[in-house]
């Protein structure tokens, strides 16, 4: 078993994860990001687990958290596991939010598919 841990530059998490180099600087300076890693010369190499931090930030982005949530989240992460409630209750708020999101889609879709319908059309089934 090998005791060396892949290392990506900032190029390849660029080209891994969509994210433009910009923003993982960025995500860095707001403090989004966990400390990353530098070489002798002072590069960015990001590991195994930096990178499934962005995917999972990426899926908070997607919910739509605000950058201030997902920011106090990366906090509350860093400080330990005596923050577990509080990391519970962002996520289970967050939760809720995105529910409350997908039904008034749902509904709006319920009455695009009614309209559709209206015109002689046949709604595609949901």
């Amino acid at each position: 078993m090998s005791l060396t841990q892949t290392r990506y530059t900032i190029s390849e998490v660029e080209a891994r994860t969509g994210l433009s180099q910009h923003t993982l600087r960025w995500y860095e300076r707001i403090g989004l990001m966990p400390h990353v890693d530098r070489s002798h010369s002072g590069q960015r190499r990001f590991s195994d687990a930096d990178l499934d931090w962005l995917a999972f930030v990426g899926k908070l982005r997607a919910t739509g958290m605000s950058v201030a949530d997902m920011v106090r989240y990366a906090e509350l992460v860093r400080e330990g596991e005596h923050t577990i409630a509080e990391r519970r209750e962002l996520l289970e708020r967050t939760r809720r939010e995105v529910a409350a999101r997908i039904a008034e889609l749902t509904d709006a879709l319920g009455v695009l598919d009614h309209k559709i319908g209206h015109y002689g059309g046949k709604a595609p089934c949901t």
